[in-house]
């Protein structure tokens, strides 16, 4: 049993839209309903960058509808092996990292998804404030 967490963050790393599903679904089976509730949601995004994970026809056929806003998948460039930086990658993966410091979300602790996907919101809120906080005392 585990879950699989797709998100939208501004560049900054700010959540903005969470889905959570079964482990069983595929990415690109479980993110065309998703990318269309978060487009509507935030009308104001120009650009989304997705995982080569969600590559395929189902969300090309969810971003049909819609002339806003592109999409872009980030693929592992060829012929590179090991370690290497995927542009505009990061930028989630760091988002998922601060969620991660929630204790709650290190582990698989809760049995339902709902549960889950408040205690991924609350990790969410409680990071905001901090941010703040640590910027003021910089500004000082």
């Amino acid at each position: 049993m585990g879950r699989e967490r797709h998100i939208v963050s501004d560049t900054v790393g700010n959540l903005l839209k969470l889905v959570t599903h079964g482990a069983d679904v595929q990415d690109r089976n479980g993110v065309p309903g998703f990318v269309s509730q978060a487009v509507e949601s935030h009308q104001t995004s120009a650009h989304i960058f997705g995982d080569d994970g969600y590559a395929g026809k189902e969300l090309r056929d969810a971003m049909a509808d819609t002339d806003r806003p592109s999409i872009e998948i980030v693929k592992r460039p060829p012929g590179i092996t090991g370690f290497v930086v995927i542009a505009r990658r990061w930028v989630v993966e760091r988002t998922f990292v601060w969620l991660g410091y929630c204790r709650r979300l290190a582990n698989e602790w809760e049995t339902s998804v709902a549960s889950a996907d408040a205690w991924t919101l609350i990790a969410a809120i409680r990071r905001s404030p901090r941010r703040i906080a640590r910027e003021a005392a910089q500004e000082l």
